[in-house]
């Protein structure tokens, strides 16, 4: 029973984990001082690619997982990890899952008889453990940053509106936005989105690229609605203005969704939890008395 309790343990644990929110509630701001926020970010990013000789050793034996990288689980794996802006490359992950493997099937092997009928069955458990701890941790971070894509993407499309409505084109307003908004996922893939275009890349790929990346609702429309004015040569401001009430409509609806979903999520605890500690509370006693003090004996008599 310790073994499947332990498994079961740490698996939750590395879900809760993976998927946990943090800082949820921070809003984009724009900065009146020159900030270099988004340079302190590329100087931590041009760092986070400094690796020491076992991230290269480790990197090196990830070669042997090159054809596994040009797989269509690999092409998903790429999209994941470009999404979570992890510094792990493709065959790094998949390095990490066949060592997990290794070591969950090592584990179990030690830990439980052999003699056992269910030897097999655990030993291969431990192993589909360790292969799949990997993909829960990743598809937490994905839904993570997801989720503050769509927290931040209103807040954005309203700075990117003010600009647009204060005389700036759409480039010199997105330029402006980037610089001087505090970090978010919002600005660092607009940040992305800018460069892109800065190097040759048309306006209306660098839309349609970055809405099949994430492939959020919202995200296509601000894209769509964006490509649509350039080709039609309609008011970028209205579009922004318009696309700004959409998204804020939409995302009180999703609050309203997640509230009404708050007493089905509650019921599970407390019928398991909670419950059983109020009929124990209010019921111990009369049961302990009623055991003590029979008032049936006298009547047997």
């Amino acid at each position: 029973m310790l073994l499947p309790l332990f498994l079961l343990f740490v698996c939750g644990f590395l879900l809760i984990i993976g998927v946990w929110p943090l800082n949820f509630e921070e809003r984009p701001k724009l900065q009146i001082k020159e900030g270099d926020q988004m340079e302190d970010y590329t100087i931590a990013s041009e760092t986070e690619k400094k690796v020491g000789p076992l991230r290269f050793l480790f990197s090196k034996i990830a070669i042997i997982n090159t054809k596994l990288a040009f797989s269509p689980t690999g092409r998903r794996i790429y999209k994941s990890l470009s999404i979570a802006r992890t510094t792990l490359t493709v065959e790094e992950f998949f390095l990490i899952k066949e060592l997990l493997v290794v070591v969950f099937t090592i584990f179990v092997f030690n830990v439980t008889d052999s003699k056992s009928s269910l030897f097999i069955f655990w030993v291969l458990m431990g192993a589909v453990t360790g292969y799949m701890l990997p993909e829960v941790w990743l598809s937490g971070r994905v839904k993570k940053i997801k989720g503050e894509m769509l927290k931040f993407l209103p807040d954005t499309v309203d700075l990117l509106g003010l600009c647009v409505n204060a005389g700036l084109d759409f480039m010199m307003a997105l330029k402006y936005v980037v610089e001087r908004s505090s970090p978010t996922v919002v600005t660092y893939e607009l940040r992305n989105m800018m460069q892109e275009i800065n190097v040759g890349k048309p306006r209306r790929e660098a839309l349609r690229d970055l809405a099949k990346k994430y492939e959020l609702p919202d995200l296509s429309t601000f894209s769509r609605t964006l490509i649509q004015a350039d080709r039609m040569g309609t008011s970028v401001t209205d579009a922004l203005n318009m696309l700004s009430d959409d998204m804020r409509d939409a995302r009180f609806r999703r609050g309203e969704a997640m509230a009404l979903k708050a007493p089905l999520k509650m019921l599970v605890p407390l019928l398991f939890f909670i419950f059983p500690v109020v009929a124990i509370l209010v019921a111990g006693p009369v049961f302990l008395d009623f055991f003590q003090n029979n008032p049936l004996k006298g009547l047997s008599h």
